[in-house]
C-alpha cells in the first residue's frame, strides 16, 4: 500500500472520504475573474495582443492581471498582478529600497516614470481554492502598503 492511503488510514480516513477540491489554473479566466471579485470589482477583457486581461479595483486601486504563456489567447500558464500609479515622484532609489526590503510585488518606473508593482504567479499546473485566495489577499495587502509606500 503507498503512504498517502497509509497515513489516510491511519488518521481514521478512507480515500473515498477526501475528495480532491479543483485546482485553479489560468486555463479558465471566467474562474479567476470570479474569485478575484470576492476581494473587489474585477472585469475579463482582453488585452493588446487578444489574451485574457483582468482589470479591478481593491480599496480604491486599479489593477489588472495579465496573462502568459497562452496557447492562441487559451490555456494560459501563468498571471502577472500588475498595478501603476500616476502623479508621484518617487526615485528608484526608493523603488530598490522596496525590492530589497519586500517579499512581495517586484516595483519599478515605467517609461512615463510612474511607479508600478507587479507579482508574478506560477498557475500551470494549478493551485488549491485556499491558495489562490491567499495570493490575491497577498496582492491587495502589497498594493496597499506599496501605495503607503509611495504616499510617503
Amino acid at each position: 500500500m503507498k503512504a498517502i492511503p497509509t497515513m489516510l488510514l491511519a488518521a481514521g480516513l478512507s480515500v473515498a472520504n477526501v475528495q480532491a477540491e479543483p485546482l485553479v489554473d489560468a486555463t479558465n479566466p471566467e474562474t479567476l475573474v470570479q474569485l478575484v471579485r470576492g476581494f473587489g470589482s474585477a472585469t475579463l477583457e482582453k488585452d493588446d495582443y487578444g489574451d485574457p486581461l483582468i482589470t479591478g479595483r481593491i480599496d480604491g486601486s486599479k489593477y489588472g492581471i495579465y496573462f502568459y504563456g497562452c496557447d492562441n489567447n487559451r490555456n494560459c500558464n501563468d498571471v502577472q498582478f500588475s498595478a501603476a500609479w500616476s502623479g508621484y515622484d518617487v526615485s528608484m532609489r526608493r523603488l530598490n529600497e522596496w525590492n530589497k526590503t519586500k517579499r512581495y510585488g517586484k516595483a519599478y518606473l515605467d517609461e512615463d516614470g510612474d511607479p508600478n508593482i507587479e507579482l508574478i504567479v506560477n498557475l500551470k499546473y494549478g493551485v488549491s481554492r485556499d491558495n489562490f485566495d491567499d495570493t490575491v489577499d497577498w496582492w491587495m495587502l502589497t498594493m496597499k502598503e506599496f501605495k503607503q509606500y509611495i504616499d510617503e
